[in-house]
């Protein structure tokens, strides 16, 4: 039986906040939830958990994501339960719930639960061996969560027709084409629906609208160039993920994270 906290500053974009394997999993209740995102996955026995007037069993390698605040409960339903877990945090972690489709609960299957032990392991190992890399960690957490959110997808979008029909083409145009002059118009006609129809669908199947997709997208690149290309002028980043005005993009990004672009790239 391992579990492990974090015992540092939250300085990074994702961190775990506690990680755990081998656990002799307990009967928990928690009628209030859990204050982070918590993954809990069985690695020998059988569980059960309930939440949202749903009931999960876990057979092994199969797991469950729970987000903050979400009254759930699990027990044993074999002689013995034993789990791996994680929950997280981190400077970003607001921003968890767009990443995994803004879900109260994921399923995960056993294929998946595969990728993520050896992923939650991987982080295990290195806050066995101190003092560990931060920014690691930090990278690990983030992969842990795209596993995460591609669980989430493969689940509900991909036999969704009206998803696969007129929302996956638009996001990869945004996502091929972000950094030229992409308007909503151009991405309706792309597949022949009306502005109002398209971000309706975006709305229901993402979360957001096709612009606040869009505009996402353009800040989590230019957090990339911030921190992968720490010479490059805030212009030049602001060109490459779209936006020809830098006072616009400045203020953009102030607004999605609440600092300017400098400021995310001093603080990270």
């Amino acid at each position: 039986m391992a579990i492990y906290f974090r015992n540092f500053p939250i300085t990074e974009p994702f961190l775990f906040d506690s990680l755990g394997n081998h656990w002799h999993q307990e009967p928990t209740s928690r009628p209030k939830g859990f204050p982070h995102y918590h993954y809990l996955q069985t690695e020998e026995g059988c569980g059960v958990v309930q939440v949202q007037g749903k009931t999960y069993a876990l057979e092994p390698l199969e797991g469950i994501l729970i987000a903050p605040f979400v009254e759930h409960s699990y027990h044993s339903a074999s002689q013995s339960w034993f789990t791996l877990f994680a929950t997280f945090t981190g400077t970003l972690e607001g921003s968890i719930p767009a990443i995994v489709g803004n879900a109260s609960v994921i399923f995960v299957n056993s294929a998946h639960g595969a990728i993520l032990s050896e992923q939650i392991e991987s982080a295990i190992q290195k806050y066995k061996n101190p003092p560990a890399d931060i920014r690691e960690l930090s990278l690990d957490c983030y992969r842990t969560l795209l596993s995460l959110s591609d669980q989430s997808r493969t689940a509900s979008l991909s036999d969704d027709p009206s998803y696969q029909k007129y929302v996956l083409p638009v996001i990869k145009a945004i996502e091929t084409d972000y950094a030229l002059d992409v308007t909503a118009d151009a991405l309706c006609r792309l597949v022949y629906v009306t502005p109002q129809y398209l971000s309706r669908l975006f709305v229901r199947y993402v979360g957001c609208s096709v612009y606040e997709y869009l505009t996402s997208y353009r800040i989590s690149k230019a957090k990339e160039f911030l921190l992968t290309y720490r010479q490059m002028q805030i212009q030049e980043i602001a060109r490459r993920v779209g936006y020809a005005d830098t006072s616009h993009f400045i203020s953009m990004f102030r607004k999605a994270t609440g600092m300017t672009p400098a400021a995310f790239r001093k603080m990270n």
